[in-house]
């Protein structure tokens, strides 16, 4: 009888170690999935921000040379002087700087994607273009330019709708 209570004992024992091990095993695994699947969702939370972040600089940059659109629309309407140039000739300094800016944030959605969105932001700069032209040839005393600046604000406000629609379906996909 002693013999029979010493290999019961062994073999309780024998498997409580290895329902512990196989337990621990489990915990380990569940653990190690646990923390990958933490590890990707903070990565791709930090991916979306980062892209949100390069999103709101382009649509900032954007709102800024819209503005300076409008100031330059409002000094095209003064009557030709020296003060009319001068106006014109800072205008043109301050849209240089911001399109400066603005290159810089679109080649910061080229790194931060997706494609979607670098296309849109590509086209939405090509479309500050016309204006600049048409500004220059206004500065340069061309009669027609003005209208043509007028002509090429609505297409750069649609570009830049058309971007903030693609930024906003990317940033809200998971």
């Amino acid at each position: 009888m002693a013999d029979d209570t010493l290999w019961v004992g062994v073999l309780t024992a024998a498997t409580a170690i290895f329902a512990s091990w196989v337990s621990s095993m489990g915990q380990a695994r569940a653990a190690r999935v646990q923390a990958e699947l933490t590890a990707q969702s903070q990565r791709a939370e930090r991916r979306r921000e980062s892209q949100r972040a390069a999103f709101l600089d382009v649509m900032e940059s954007a709102h800024r040379m819209g503005a300076l659109y409008w100031k330059i629309s409002e000094t095209a309407g003064i009557a030709t002087s020296p003060a009319r140039s001068a106006a014109l000739e800072e205008l043109r300094h301050s849209l240089q700087a911001e399109y400066a800016v603005l290159r810089r944030c679109v080649r910061v959605v080229d790194l931060e994607g997706p494609d979607e969105v670098v296309v849109a932001a590509e086209a939405f700069k090509s479309s500050t273009d016309p204006p600049f032209r048409a500004f220059k040839q206004l500065i340069d005393g061309d009669r027609t330019a003005p209208q043509r600046f007028e002509d090429a604000y609505e297409p750069f406000w649609n570009a830049l709708a058309r971007f903030v629609d693609v930024a906003k379906t990317a940033v809200r996909t998971p």
